[in-house]
């Protein structure tokens, strides 16, 4: 129960983050290309774009709380999974997506002044 109470309190924390940006549907994007789509177990879809022109890449994340876009991420592969950071103020927010045998599974964390707050699992969408 302390958990659930704890990713509610989080979902909403990040829902006042949302609510800062205008929503952008995660699927419609055709000044970029879809790097990486993944479901997390909260029902958020989780985008991750690259923009033609300039390589800028974008995060966009869709659920039943809102919708999220942000821009200017950084890309690190660690070898064993490809990982996209993105800033908002004081949140961070990092997508995992798997390679090789892991393709297929990725993670959502999310951290507020370098503490963590959210880490779901999350599969490939589609």
């Amino acid at each position: 129960m302390k958990l659930l109470s704890k990713q509610s309190t989080v979902l909403l924390g990040l829902t006042t983050c949302v609510l800062a940006h205008l929503p952008l549907p995660a699927s419609a994007d055709s000044t970029a290309s879809l790097l990486l789509s993944l479901k997390c177990q909260s029902d958020y879809t989780v985008n991750v774009w690259r923009r033609y022109a300039s390589g800028e890449l974008l995060y966009r994340a869709t659920g039943p709380l809102g919708n999220l876009r942000l821009g200017n991420g950084t890309r690190e592969n660690t070898g064993a999974a490809e990982v996209y950071k993105f800033k908002n103020d004081n949140y961070v927010y990092q997508v995992l997506g798997g390679r090789g045998d892991h393709r297929q599974q990725g993670t959502l964390e999310v951290f507020k002044n370098g503490r963590s707050l959210l880490s779901q699992a999350c599969g490939q969408e589609g």
